[in-house]
């Protein structure tokens, strides 16, 4: 019986670090979505300022779109969820200016011999037009409507570049924790409009908040994530 008692054991912490991920209603909180926002650009930086395993410059520079999920975290026993929320931000297509940034949730889950949890800060480069039409969707899942790889990285990308850039999205994640078996097909990408509405005023899909002008009053760390985006990817053709 030791055996079985072990099994229900794991099973239940595997039930509960799925229902960990499970999203669940929350009252409106402003200062918790610009706290994501400054922990979004944080990431983006780290990532792009790795020693020895940064995204490389030039492919930063090309990027139509950036998708930023500070701790998406990833966990199971047999079945899996994954469950992140970040921003994302895209190239203006006249002025390759950055856009002010929309508020998005990431969600998945998989069928498979894997066990642990796992945190992961993840960076989703949009490396062409047919990727943002993706993007600019309500909901849409990665590896099915919009292709997936990941992204070549330090001093080697250059020779990597090449075979990766078909893809439409050009994945980055920093891993903390052990966890078999991770992959992002199958996760599906969807606006927060509820986080969208707590920031900028309204409930509203990431085309409409794209389309915001840059003038308009928002919050500082709405300006400072746009400024942080011109620095470490301006364009570059």
């Amino acid at each position: 019986m030791p055996y079985l008692s072990k099994f229900v054991h794991s099973l239940s912490a595997g039930g509960f670090a799925i229902a960990a991920l499970t999203p669940v209603a929350a009252a409106a909180d402003p200062a918790a979505e610009i706290a994501r926002l400054r922990q979004a650009g944080v990431v983006l930086q780290e990532l792009v300022q790795a020693p020895d395993d940064a995204i490389p410059q030039h492919i930063l520079d090309r990027a139509e779109a950036i998708v930023v999920i500070p701790t998406l975290v990833k966990g199971g026993f047999i079945i899996g969820a994954e469950h992140g929320k970040g921003v994302m931000s895209l190239r203006d297509r006249t002025t390759r200016a950055w856009s002010l940034p929309a508020f998005v949730a990431l969600t998945g889950g998989s069928l498979g011999w894997q066990i642990g949890v796992q945190s992961i800060d993840l960076v989703l480069l949009v490396m062409n037009p047919d990727g943002v039409d993706d993007l600019l969707r309500s909901e849409f899942t990665l590896g099915a409507n919009a292709s997936i790889a990941a992204g070549p990285v330090g001093r080697s990308a250059q020779a990597a570049t090449d075979a990766s850039m078909s893809a439409k999205i050009l994945a980055y994640s920093r891993a903390r924790g052990l966890f078999a078996g991770v992959s992002l097909q199958g996760a599906s990408l969807r606006d927060d409009r509820d986080a969208n509405g707590d920031v900028y005023g309204k409930p509203q899909d990431a085309a409409d908040v794209f389309k915001t002008l840059a003038a308009t009053p928002v919050p500082a760390a709405a300006t400072s994530w746009r400024e942080t985006l011109a620095r470490l990817a301006p364009f570059s053709r």
